[in-house]
């Protein structure tokens, strides 16, 4: 087999020019905490930022006070308030009953739907393979987001729809223990942390002093790897790495 072939096959997808980008979240606030300065790097780039939230949040209290459709209606602000300091110009909300998502299948055509609707070049997600991911909610997103992602160029898929087929360039998941990307983040380190905390019902002072010391020494580290202050990092791969492709756990 040719030699450049062969590199082009084991070569993760670029994904900084991109100029449409769906992000992908299980909950409100897992956009701005897996990948907030990447999404700003995009927007500052000139890409249109799209968000799309999977359920509504309404478990994410102890707050014996705090009733489920308060909390909803809260998050969904949240949510709004936090994209769109990032650069985010759409969102779009699933409204799934939080922690109830196990239909794979069914989640992923509607994500098609949107994909084909809008023409997206990259969608970003939570990575769903990683071992020890123990929220189901995660894991069902990342999956119905990889089966949207390579069906959605099929002429039949979904059924019964009148979208027209689009195959986005690549999927970028955020939360990931294998990367195989590291984007310099150049000065939004603290614009992530901003939108971070416009999550107020979720982000106590302790909370956010907790993510801000880990990603503080997380976002440094990979910063060294490429010679940047600080870095975020994702396993993007191409169409062709998610089927009957395993070398992808190595790329």
């Amino acid at each position: 087999m040719d030699q450049n072939l062969i590199n082009m096959m084991l070569t993760p997808p670029e994904i900084l020019e991109s100029k449409i980008v769906l992000c992908i979240q299980p909950h409100p606030d897992d956009n701005e905490i897996g990948m907030g300065a990447t999404i700003k790097v995009l927007a500052d780039k000139g890409c249109e930022i799209h968000y799309l939230t999977i359920t509504d949040g309404r478990l994410g209290t102890q707050d014996p006070k705090m009733t489920p459709q308060k909390l909803i209606e809260i998050r969904k602000k949240e949510l709004q308030e936090a994209g769109s300091l990032l650069g985010c110009s759409r969102f779009f909300n699933f409204n799934y009953l939080d922690g109830s998502l196990n239909n794979i299948p069914e989640l992923a055509k509607k994500i098609a739907i949107l994909i084909r609707e809008n023409q997206y070049d990259v969608i970003f997600t939570p990575d769903p393979f990683n071992a020890y991911e123990g929220h189901n909610d995660h894991i069902v997103t990342g999956k119905a987001a990889c089966q949207a992602f390579i069906s959605s160029n099929l002429t039949d898929y979904p059924e019964n729809t009148t979208t027209k087929p689009w195959q986005a360039k690549a999927i970028g998941f955020y939360f990931t223990s294998k990367p195989n990307t590291i984007i310099d983040i150049k000065n939004n380190f603290e614009l992530k942390f901003k939108a971070i905390s416009e999550h107020k019902s979720q982000m106590d002072a302790n909370t956010l002093a907790l993510f801000r010391t880990y990603f503080e020494n997380k976002s440094t580290e990979l910063g060294k790897k490429i010679g940047c202050k600080k870095a975020e990092d994702f396993k993007v791969l191409s169409p062709l790495h998610l089927h009957c492709f395993p070398e992808a756990d190595a790329i």
